[in-house]
């Protein structure tokens, strides 16, 4: 977007204005910096009102004021000089409470990391500072990342901004509220069964997650390592895509890790290829889907078909078998994980009075972990434990094996796949909270891609007659991000 270069003259006379200065992309942003009509300072203060006024939301967990004014401050001592700054110089971010930020606390929304602060950056993190993004906050979330509706939180829950009585989706719900009410620019999450991609359908926003192993999982806390990836929330493509480029690559840190070279995903977006896409005819005829989202998407595959891309259905015949498949395997990977805190190194240990070390771990476990978490590690312990472990987890990974490879099969003869992000629009707080099945059959969509480790993002396309936004999810392979992104800008556009 070209933007006319003004020099600013006066301040807004509202202080509660929605943005301060508004912009409405990084490119637009950085042509503003460039002529003089803002100032990195300018955009913080911004955000800041716009935290403030928003704060009811309880997107945020910590606010870093005086830091990001500072860094701000720091960052226009070279405004003058364009060719040294960084690529995200002057960009506002949020960051999801799961990820390390060196000197802050981190504590995955769990009271279990009460007072517990970063010793080191997340690798993610490192690479937006050296390229002089703002880092403006930590964002509140479902805890340790278990949930599909952000009501799970130490710290409360998250309110949708479209409509405060439903919920903004999970686990990343505060790092879709806080890019939703335009808190900040670009936000990041994690994604290990759609916990980016659900709640940015239904806060109505774009939400990526990569392919597994292009960013390093290295400074995110684990939930279910062979799951886990960072994610990306934004209002348009060209954003996400310039964050993606600036936090991808290979890192000596993480094993998994890929050493695939990233591309310039920013310049090689082409908005005119057209591409080969398979849908899967059982995620449009299951029963859980909402029949106006299901006629949204098919209407809207029809359009994408008369601009020339190929649309075609191809039997998917495990769908029904992922969402069993998810939970047994993550839940397992998380009652390892998980199994660290146990109130001698650190983070929470209870007060209470204890005769053993084994009591004392199960006193501060208890008081620690919610109820979410503490129910999800005792799944997982029991599919791993003897007699179990066979005929629960060994079956599953057999089970994602078959996944995967049908996955394969599909990807060597088309270039994406499309689904619904989700079987219906955001919900209200409390409506499913007492039957965890429903809740987790709501995660039918989004968990495929997980457990595949292919690419996966959330379009909000559509608004439902009850007033909610919803998206559709298109899926590339592993590393096929560029077909993703390139796609994803022509459906936006549509």
């Amino acid at each position: 977007m070209k933007t006319e270069c003004r020099k600013r003259t006066s301040k807004p006379t509202d202080p509660y204005a929605p943005v301060l200065y508004s912009h409405h992309s990084i490119s637009e942003l950085r042509s503003k910096l460039s002529c003089g009509e803002l100032s990195c300072t300018d955009i913080t203060n911004g955000y800041l009102l716009q935290i403030e006024r928003k704060k009811h939301l309880n997107a945020f967990i910590e606010v870093f004021g005086e830091e990001a004014l500072q860094r701000a401050r720091t960052l226009d001592q070279k405004k003058d000089h364009p060719t040294s700054w960084g690529k995200l110089y002057g960009v506002v971010i949020g960051i999801k409470d799961v990820l390390c930020y060196k000197d802050h606390h981190v504590g995955a929304s769990s009271g279990i990391l009460k007072g517990y602060t970063a010793i080191y950056n997340a690798t993610a993190i490192q690479r937006l500072m050296d390229e002089d993004a703002i880092i403006i906050g930590n964002l509140n979330c479902d805890e340790f990342a278990m949930g599909s509706s952000n009501e799970h939180s130490v710290h409360g829950r998250v309110l949708n901004a479209i409509d405060e009585s439903r919920v903004p989706g999970g686990s990343s719900g505060g790092s879709a509220v806080a890019v939703q009410a335009d808190m900040c620019m670009v936000s990041l999450g994690s994604d290990t069964g759609g916990s980016v991609r659900q709640p940015a359908d239904f806060c109505g926003i774009i939400g990526m997650k990569p392919g597994y192993g292009r960013i390093s999982r290295y400074g995110l806390l684990a939930y279910a390592s062979s799951f886990d990836q960072i994610g990306i929330f934004s209002k348009n493509i060209d954003d996400l895509a310039q964050v993606l480029s600036v936090i991808a690559g290979q890192d000596a840190f993480d094993s998994t890790c890929s050493s695939a070279a990233v591309p310039d995903y920013t310049t090689e977006i082409n908005p005119e290829e057209k591409y080969r896409i398979a849908y899967f005819p059982q995620s449009m005829e299951h029963p859980s889907l909402d029949p106006e989202i299901k006629k949204n998407i098919q209407d809207w595959m029809g359009e994408m078909k008369a601009k020339g891309h190929s649309i075609e259905p191809v039997d998917f015949e495990y769908l029904d078998h992922v969402v069993p498949t998810y939970y047994v395997l993550t839940t397992a990977e998380a009652s390892s994980n998980l199994s660290r805190y146990d109130g001698i190194k650190f983070g929470y240990r209870t007060s209470q009075k204890t005769e053993s070390l084994n009591e004392l771990y199960k006193k501060t476990r208890s008081e620690g972990f919610g109820k979410e978490v503490k129910r999800r590690i005792m799944l997982g312990t029991f599919v791993l434990s003897t007699g179990y472990y066979d005929a629960y987890y060994a079956k599953a990974q057999q089970v994602r094996r078959l996944i995967t490879d049908k996955t394969n099969s599909i990807f060597s003869q088309y270039d994406l796949i499309v689904m619904p992000t989700t079987p219906a629009t955001a919900f209200k707080f409390g409506e499913k909270s007492n039957d965890a099945v429903e809740m987790f059959l709501g995660d039918l969509y989004t968990v495929y891609a997980n457990l595949a480790g292919i690419a996966a993002i959330s379009l909000p396309l559509f608004k439902h007659s009850n007033g909610m936004p919803f998206g559709v999810q298109v899926m590339s392979d592993r590393l096929q991000e560029t077909k993703l992104l390139s796609f994803s800008t022509q459906a936006m556009k549509s």
